[in-house]
């Protein structure tokens, strides 16, 4: 059945600030970031941020772990005068690319006319790399905690050390995985990681959590994104070739919920993403497949996680990521789909999936720094990680 709002939403504009080392962004505020990249969002699309009227957020409306969004100290510095809509996916980054059809709803719905999604990372309070470990004593943390579970990347390295059990899969697919985003980046203004990388170094980095190195966790970085969503029919009339919100969904099954956790789940859910009902979703609802994709922006916090992504989203039968990494076909000049053309989160910056929208805009307005010929439609995912993940296909106008 195709999505009743196929195509009725699009992306008008989106803003960011420059990125920063861990901590380096002190002592600019979470705010002072967020101002800037809605600004500059506004200055994209051709609007008034006056003419903002929705928030549609995500992680709970968190700006990382500490810090949160508050729509009306917003109001207050940007001189926005009413708003008719907010609200927030909960979860972390795992609501990245749902917040896409949040927006849509809140338009869809009249709640509002030109919704901003923003997200903000500032670390010089608490890595995101331990955050486990810093919380508080609960049923869940008395197996986190004991067990040396202290960040995401010990967690997301369980899975992958069993999808390497389960499939025989190797680092050296890993390992592609990082060296093709890093080729991505060399020519990104503004990527945090601009030098070549070759599979020697790559094996030479060290072990955090086995079988992932530091290469294969996404940056700890600084800054802020945002992106404007309005109906196509208002998009029209404003600066930018909008960019078309052709599927989007949310959600997740109870199996993988305990994964990110308490490690409770069967397989095949234990060495899996997560992502599979949500491709399920996105392809009903698209009438397309993922070989119609021309590009893949897919979230990226750890590189075994593209791989099991790809699995979930079609793009290579379950099992079988190994072998179709290694084939190359994750390229951007050569491969059957480009993914993280701008280097993700592993070469460019990690806040929090949104810059995998500000490239899939990017991409589909004929404007990247690594233009996919004649793309038309890009997969955008949120998460793995806790309940929602996320996925939405954005099309060319």
């Amino acid at each position: 059945m195709v999505w009743v709002n196929q195509d009725k939403c699009a992306i008008v504009g989106v803003g960011a600030t420059d990125y920063y080392v861990r901590g380096q962004s002190h002592p600019r505020t979470i705010n002072d970031m967020v101002g800037e990249a809605i600004l500059k969002a506004c200055e994209d699309a051709g609007l008034s941020v006056r003419q903002i009227d929705g928030f549609a957020y995500y992680s709970g409306a968190q700006m990382g772990y500490g810090d949160k969004a508050d729509t009306a100290s917003l109001m207050e510095m940007l001189g926005i005068p009413e708003i008719t809509f907010s609200a927030a996916l909960t979860s972390g980054g795992g609501g990245a690319a749902g917040a896409v059809g949040l927006a849509t709803a809140a338009i869809m719905n009249e709640d509002a006319t030109h919704v901003v999604t923003v997200m903000a990372l500032q670390q010089y309070k608490q890595r995101l790399g331990t955050v486990f470990g810093a919380s508080a004593p609960s049923p869940e943390n008395s197996f986190l905690q004991p067990s040396g579970l202290v960040g995401p990347g010990h967690l997301m390295s369980v899975l992958a050390r069993r999808h390497m059990h389960l499939y025989g899969t190797t680092r050296d697919a890993f390992a592609e995985i990082v060296i093709s985003q890093r080729e991505n980046a060399l020519n990104r203004e503004g990527a945090m990681r601009r030098t070549p990388l070759t599979k020697e170094e790559y094996f030479a980095s060290p072990m955090l959590a086995d079988p992932l190195c530091r290469l294969d966790f996404c940056l700890e970085t600084d800054g802020a994104v945002a992106w404007i969503t309005t109906s196509t029919e208002r998009a029209r009339d404003l600066k930018q070739k909008p960019v078309l919100i052709h599927a989007a969904a949310h959600g997740g099954q109870r199996e993988w919920g305990r994964a990110f956790a308490w490690m409770g789940m069967p397989d095949p859910h234990f060495g899996s993403s997560g992502h599979k009902p949500i491709g399920d979703r996105l392809w009903q609802q698209s009438g397309l497949k993922p070989a119609d994709m021309d590009v893949a922006l897919i979230y990226d916090h750890f590189s075994a996680m593209v791989l099991m992504q790809l699995e979930d989203y079609g793009f290579c039968k379950k099992g079988e990521g190994n072998d179709f990494v290694l084939s190359g076909a994750l390229r951007y000049k050569d491969g059957s789909i480009p993914v993280n053309t701008h280097g993700g989160q592993l070469s460019e910056a990690y806040i929090i999936g949104a810059t995998h929208t500000r490239e899939a805009v990017e991409q589909l307005r004929g404007g990247a720094v690594n233009q996919v010929e004649d793309a038309e439609f890009a997969l955008v995912t949120g998460g793995p990680a806790s309940l929602p993940v996320s996925g939405c296909i954005l099309r060319r106008s």
